[in-house]
């Protein structure tokens, strides 16, 4: 949680008036972690697209020395600040590449790439070399990643944790009014998109699939756990998870899967190529010719939706996901 002086306390409370600048020095726990703050950092260095997205929101583009870890294209309307801002790598940078940009902060959503086990580093090696690391909540509020490297979720996803998350970095970077404006416009889509949903009145009992990746074809999918952000999605519609685990995206047989019956399966579609499921014509052609899963009721009244990757983490794609998904819903049977 943001630990604030009161004068930031006071400011927080005023909203949607305008907001006073932050006053520093700034101190903060990030996922059990306290960094202090002497002033707005000067360049940052992003690695997720999330994390990345939401400081195009904030107006920070042009303090982004660095960005990595990329699964879908950036939103249109950052795609030209995008183009000026160098990618240090597709997945996961090297510790010496972010050094190298010189960073005052870095800013991942993920744990796996920041952390006790981080892919790029670990918080003490960034302790170590001067650099700030900050996490968003949406990481570890509610949620363990000591068992795994997704984590294990023992709430359901929580957008307010998402909103949390963006509130603090605008008052990192000292542009809280920028901050109070997009957390706003979510809240509100957010609204809309939960209507919507809520407007489908789907019958009790329909149940839904998430499928993320697969390490190989033939072998167990990374499916949406109970408590993720597909899992926030279907409790908005009423709809019913065929996957009961809290881990974040677990594997689970197919044949399992075709048991429960999921009416619909949302398939995640990137730009990554990782695995050979990442790409969407993959999943398609397994879906429709493997013996299992083409006998499957969602498959075989083509009830196959895409999603982008990336609205499947916690990120403001979820947002705008939730809505298209009651969208494409709407046009099925499922009555």
């Amino acid at each position: 949680m943001l630990r604030l002086t009161t004068a930031i306390i006071a400011t927080f409370t005023l909203a949607p008036m305008a907001l006073a600048g932050t006053e520093y020095p700034l101190t903060l726990t990030s996922c059990g972690h306290e960094v202090t703050f002497d002033k707005a950092p000067e360049s940052v260095v992003s690695v997720g697209q999330s994390t990345t997205e939401i400081l195009y929101m904030l107006g920070l583009a042009d303090k982004v020395a660095g960005t990595a870890l990329w699964i879908n294209p950036v939103l249109p309307e950052f795609a030209e600040a995008d183009a000026r801002v160098e990618r240090l790598a597709d997945n996961a940078p090297s510790f010496e590449s972010v050094l190298a940009k010189k960073p005052g902060l870095v800013v991942t959503a993920y744990e796996w790439m920041i952390g006790p086990q981080g892919a790029v580093g670990t918080r003490e090696m960034f302790d170590d070399a001067q650099i700030p690391s900050w996490i968003m909540p949406t990481e570890c509020v509610g949620k363990d990643n000591t068992q795994s490297m997704d984590g294990a979720r023992s709430v359901l996803f929580d957008t307010a944790l998402l909103y949390q998350g963006i509130e603090e970095l605008a008052a990192i970077f000292d542009v809280s009014e920028r901050g109070a404006e997009v957390i706003a416009d979510l809240k509100a889509r957010e609204a809309a998109a939960v209507a919507r949903a809520q407007a489908l009145d789907l019958p009790e009992g329909v149940s839904g699939l998430f499928w993320y990746s697969s390490a190989e074809i033939e072998i167990d999918p990374y499916v949406a756990g109970a408590n993720g952000v597909p899992g926030w999605m279907l409790s908005k519609l009423g709809v019913q998870n065929v996957v009961a685990s809290p881990e974040e995206w677990p594997t689970v047989g197919w044949e399992t899967i075709a048991k429960a019956g999921p009416a619909f399966i949302v398939a995640a579609e990137m730009n990554r190529r990782r695995f050979p499921a990442d790409d969407i014509a993959v999943k398609r052609d397994f879906l429709t010719s493997d013996p299992v899963t083409s006998e499957m009721e969602a498959v075989k009244n083509d009830r196959i939706l895409t999603m982008p990757a990336n609205a499947m983490d916690p990120s403001v794609r979820a947002i705008y996901a939730l809505e298209s998904l009651a969208d494409s819903l709407a046009g099925f049977d499922l009555q």
